[in-house]
Formats: structure tokens, C-alpha cells, sequence
């Protein structure tokens, strides 16, 4: 619904953190929220790296400004790293920020947020559920790193993918192996399959073996252990038992040694990743294969990865981004500014003018609010 009179003064700020590439907003996403009602400010140059010009903003019924100017009594502030508490000075008391916190690792940030007063809203704690897919900045950003995984392992990998016959003889499809299938696992078959590759995988959740099926690559799983379900709260996968994992292990040991690309994803919430593949596997793959680490930047799935870095180990080249959405800033910025819109456009109250959030959504991604850290899962 669309508001009428003075709306929320909603502020977009550009990154600072290293790498970051990305922006909250995109013209097409200001341009919706303007006609709600709300007032727009973007940071100057916020969009620079996402290929969005401050013209591009303004035309889009923006302001554009220093940080100063645009976060001076902003309602709302839209990052996608959430923004240093001191860069918030101006904002209006008890203002609302919306952006990616990592509050698990960024504890400090938390606290700081709350001793401000500010009400923070952790946008990765968007609940999955149906209503909630399009605001889930998560499944956005993890189907781009999927597909950047696979780009960037091939281009790595000293061989072609596909099978190629020629005059001068065959070559032989690459073998890839995606280890996680959850968003970007699902993206990393589809992607590796239509590069010509012969595509297996493996997850921890049984319900996974028909999507892994319908995308044409073949379904590794542990049938040796029966009664064990890695499927958890919201559809992300759990601890699992010492032995599921042996067997797991076992499995994966005699299938890595045949493959030429490795693509891990597996992360499980308020942990550390798990470790999928050690030094010793490593070592039982042929030289010229490469593995992309896509949790490196939360401790790793392999043995030796280090973000940022081309490490090669026994041969074998690993590969891992701390940011890996960040290298398609374009596309990744006009996901996640819709993500944002798609959320508060959900909640906007036409009478009021203004965003009104429910309690099963608003509760389960506000962090902070009036001096104090409310989540539950930062509580318990």
C-alpha cells in the first residue's frame, strides 16, 4: 500500500568492510520504497563497486550525501555488513539498522549496538519460512556463491569440463564432487553440470537425494548407518553423530580420491564449520584437481584453507573467498536490496506510514532494542 505525507527516512550506507563490494539498495529498490512513502538517503559512492552511480540513485528520487548528511535523522538504516555503531551518529534515538551481523562471531558489535540503544535487525536470522523466502538474504546471496564457486574452480582447474571429441582425440568430462546441498550446493550441481562435468554429491540430509536426482548428478550418501536425519530447525543441517561421521568419512575418502573438482559447503548456525576434508584425502586426489572451500571464512570444511588464498597442498590446488557473493557485486547487490525491500515492503502499514513489524519475523531477527540484547538465541 502506498503511504501518504512524510515517511520513514530510510539511509543507505556505503561498506567499509574489507572486500566488500556489495550496497543495500539499488535505484530499482529506491524507487519502491520512495513511492510507499519513505524518504531515501544514500552515502555517496555506495554504489560504486556494484556498478551504480550516485547519479543513478538521485534519479531514482534519492538523496545523496557524506555519511553525515545521510544518516542525520534516519528512522531506518540499511547496510549490508552492518555499519560501525559511531558511523550512526545523527540517527534518530532508538533507530533501526537492517543488515548482515554474523552476531555469533560479532559479539562486540552486538553489545556495542545495544549500549547506543539502537534496535538492530540481524537480516541472516530471517526465519525459513514460506512467507519469509523472499526477504532471506542467505538463500540470495549462497545461489551466487554457488555459481562463483564452480566458475572460479573451473577456471583453477588446468582441464577442460565437458567431454570434447575431436580429431585429435577425446578428452574426459571433469569429475565434480559437491559436498553440502543446501542453496549453493544446489546452485554448484546445476552449474558444474551445465559446464559439461560429471557431477556427484552428498549431504546429511536424506531429503536431499531426489533434488540432487532432478538435477542430473548422482546422490552420494551413507546407507551403512540407518536412523539418522541431519535435518534441523528451519531446514539447516545439524551435528551429527560420531557415527554417522565415521561413516561419512570412510565414504568420502574412497569417492575424493576419483574427483577433480570439490566444492564444500557445509556450515551449520553459531558454529564453526565442520571438517569435511582432511590433509590426508587431499593427498589422495590427483595432481591438477582443485577444492573451493565455500565456508573458509567461518574456519573452513578443509584441512589448510585460508580465505583469499590459492593454496596447494599435495598437488591439489584450494581455493576459498572470505566474501565470495562479493565478486558478483552487481547481481549480489540487486538480490539483496530486493531482500530488503521485499521485507519492509511486507510490513508497511499505509495508515501509519511506516514499517510495523509482526512478532513471529520481528522477534526472530531483532537483535537489540531499548539498551538491551532481546534475541533468544544470544540469550540463552
Amino acid at each position: 500500500m502506498e503511504g501518504t505525507g512524510q515517511g520513514p527516512i530510510i539511509a543507505v550506507v556505503a561498506e567499509r568492510a574489507v572486500g566488500e563490494t556489495r550496497v543495500a539498495a539499488t535505484p530499482e529498490t529506491v524507487k519502491k520504497l520512495v513511492k510507499l512513502g519513505a524518504t531515501l538517503k544514500v552515502e555517496s559512492g555506495a554504489g560504486r563497486h556494484a556498478s551504480i552511480s550516485d547519479a543513478d540513485f538521485v534519479d531514482a528520487g534519492a538523496s545523496v550525501g557524506d555519511l553525515a548528511a545521510t544518516v542525520k535523522d534516519a528512522d531506518w538504516v540499511l547496510g549490508v555488513q552492518a555499519p560501525a555503531v559511531l558511523d550512526l551518529a545523527g540517527a534518530k534515538p532508538g533507530a533501526k539498522v537492517a543488515a548482515i551481523f554474523d552476531p555469533f562471531r560479532n559479539r562486540d558489535v552486538i553489545d556495542a549496538y545495544s549500549a547506543a540503544g539502537f534496535e538492530t535487525l540481524s537480516m541472516e536470522f530471517m526465519p525459513r519460512i514460506t512467507r519469509a523466502q523472499s526477504m532471506d538474504v542467505l538463500s540470495s546471496q549462497s545461489n551466487l556463491a554457488g555459481y562463483k564457486a564452480v566458475l572460479v574452480a573451473a577456471d583453477t582447474y588446468g582441464r577442460a569440463f565437458p567431454m570434447m571429441m575431436t580429431a585429435a582425440g577425446t578428452i574426459t568430462a571433469a569429475k565434480a564432487f559437491v559436498m553440502g546441498v543446501g542453496v549453493a550446493g544446489l546452485q554448484a550441481i546445476a552449474t558444474a553440470r551445465r559446464l559439461g562435468a560429471q557431477v556427484s554429491a552428498t549431504d546429511v540430509r536424506s531429503a536431499t537425494k531426489e533434488q540432487i536426482k532432478s538435477l542430473g548428478a548422482k546422490p552420494i550418501f551413507v546407507e551403512s548407518v540407518e536412523g539418522i536425519e541431519g535435518e534441523g530447525s528451519g531446514g539447516y543441517a545439524t551435528e551429527m553423530s560420531d557415527e554417522y561421521k565415521k561413516a561419512q568419512a570412510e565414504l568420502v575418502s574412497s569417492h575424493i580420491a576419483k574427483q577433480d573438482i570439490v566444492i564444500t559447503t557445509a556450515l551449520i548456525p553459531g558454529r564453526p564449520a565442520p571438517r569435511l576434508i582432511t590433509d590426508e584425502q587431499i593427498a589422495s586426489m590427483r595432481p591438477g584437481s582443485v577444492i573451493f572451500d565455500l565456508a573458509v571464512a567461518q574456519g573452513g570444511n578443509v584441512e589448510g584453507s585460508v580465505p583469499d588464498e590459492v593454496v596447494e597442498k599435495h598437488g591439489v590446488k584450494i581455493v576459498g573467498f572470505s566474501n565470495t557473493p562479493a565478486h558478483l557485486a552487481a547481481d549480489a547487490s540487486a538480490l539483496l536490496a530486493r531482500n530488503f525491500f521485499n521485507f519492509l515492503s511486507a510490513f508497511w502499514d499505509g495508515e501509519k506510514n511506516e514499517v510495523v513489524l509482526d512478532e513471529e519475523i520481528g522477534d526472530a531477527i531483532r537483535l537489540t532494542k531499548d539498551g538491551k540484547v532481546v534475541n533468544e538465541r544470544l540469550t540463552a
